[in-house]
C-alpha cells in the first residue's frame, strides 16, 4: 500500500479520489484550505487511521513541505477552476494555479516523491478548432484560467527533464458526478441545472444550446488517476493525457437527459422550461477528446458514457439535495 497526498482533497474530484484510495487500503493525506472544498465531503473519514487532514494552502511553502513528508504519490487537484472566475480575478487564479502548483512541484521534488500526477485541463486546447482534440495539437489559450493550466504542463515538463521527476498531467474534460457543488457563483453546468430543475426553476443555457462538450463522469477520472499512478510503462510517464470519454453531447441534449432522469423522481420537472441567454465569454463552441493515447499507454477503458454517468449523478443529487 502507498501513501498518497491529494491536494484539494475536500473538493469535488479530490474527495472522490480520497474515498476511492482509502477504500483500496492506501494511506491518504488531504491538503485543503476549504476555499472551494467542503468539510462534509471528507467527514466520513474522520477516525480512519489511514486518513490525515492538513488544513493548509498550496500558496504557503511550509504547508506544501509538511504535506509531502513520507508521501509516495501526489495527486494534485487543488486549483481555482472556472473560466469566468479567472476573467474576473486573474491574479488570484494565477497565484493558486501557477505559484501554488510550482510550490507543490518543488516540495515533491525535495521530498523525493515517486510520481506527481496533476489535474490539467481541456481548456489548454484554446482556439484550436480541430476535433477530436489530440494531446500534441493545441491552440492559443482563451482565458486566464487556460493560461494557468498550460503553464502547469510546461512546469511539469521542465521538472521532468531538469530534475528527473516523474510527472503525468490529466487534461480533464467537463467532469461531473457525486459531490459536485451546485451552489455558488461558479457552479458547473450539470449540478446547477439539476438544482434548478429540482426547484422547478428554469435553467439558463448560454447561447442556442448547440455547443457540445465531452462530459466525463467522475469514475472515469478516478480510473485515470489510478492508472497514471500505478503504470510501470516508461513511455506512459512524463506526458499528458486527455481524460474524457471520447464522445460529445450538446447542451440541449444534456437538458433532455437530465429531464428524463429527474422526471422519474418528480414528473413535474418535465414541464420546466429552459431559458436561453447570451454566449459566455471565453467559451469554445465544441470539445471532443481523443482518448486513444490513454487507452494505448495506460490501458484506460471508460466505465461510464454520458447517460450512465448522468443517471448515477441525478440519483445522488436527488438523495442528497432533497
Amino acid at each position: 500500500m502507498s501513501k498518497i497526498l491529494i491536494t484539494g482533497g475536500a473538493g469535488f474530484i479530490g474527495s472522490n479520489l480520497t474515498e476511492y484510495f482509502l477504500g483500496k487500503g492506501h494511506q491518504v493525506v488531504v491538503l485543503d484550505n476549504f476555499a472551494t472544498g467542503h468539510r462534509h465531503n471528507i467527514a466520513q473519514h474522520e477516525g480512519n487511521p489511514n486518513f490525515e487532514l492538513i488544513e493548509g494552502d498550496i500558496r504557503n511553502t511550509a504547508d506544501c513541505e509538511k504535506a509531502v513528508q513520507g508521501v509516495d504519490y501526489v495527486l494534485h487537484q487543488a486549483a481555482l477552476g472556472s473560466v469566468p472566475r479567472s476573467i474576473k480575478d486573474p491574479q488570484t487564479s494565477n497565484e493558486v494555479n501557477v505559484s501554488g502548483f510550482l510550490n507543490m512541484l518543488v516540495a515533491a521534488r525535495d521530498a523525493n516523491v515517486k510520481r506527481f500526477i496533476y489535474a490539467a485541463s481541456s481548456s489548454t486546447y484554446g482556439d484550436s478548432e480541430s476535433l477530436p482534440k489530440v494531446e500534441d495539437k493545441i491552440g492559443k489559450p482563451l482565458s486566464p484560467y487556460a493560461i494557468t493550466k498550460y503553464v502547469n504542463e510546461l512546469y511539469a515538463e521542465i521538472f521532468s527533464k531538469t530534475y528527473g521527476m516523474e510527472t503525468i498531467g490529466l487534461r480533464y474534460f467537463n467532469v461531473f458526478g457525486r459531490r459536485q457543488d451546485p451552489n455558488g457563483a461558479y457552479a458547473a453546468v450539470i449540478p446547477l441545472f439539476v438544482k434548478k430543475f429540482m426547484n422547478h426553476e428554469s435553467p439558463v443555457i448560454n447561447g442556442t444550446g448547440d455547443y457540445s462538450r465531452d462530459f466525463t463522469y467522475v469514475d472515469n477520472v478516478i480510473q485515470m488517476n489510478e492508472r497514471a499512478m500505478l503504470t510501470e510503462n516508461p513511455e506512459a510517464i512524463n506526458t499528458v493525457y486527455n481524460t474524457a470519454v471520447g464522445d460529445r453531447t450538446t447542451l440541449n441534449q444534456l437538458v433532455g437527459y437530465l429531464k428524463e432522469f429527474l422526471t422519474e423522481y418528480d414528473p413535474e420537472i418535465a414541464h420546466v422550461e429552459v431559458i436561453h441567454g447570451p454566449n459566455r465569454q471565453g467559451d469554445i463552441p465544441h470539445s471532443l477528446a481523443s482518448v486513444d493515447k490513454a487507452k494505448n499507454l495506460l490501458g484506460y477503458a471508460p466505465s461510464h458514457v454520458i447517460k450512465e454517468g448522468l443517471r448515477e449523478a441525478t440519483k445522488w443529487y436527488w438523495d442528497n439535495l432533497k
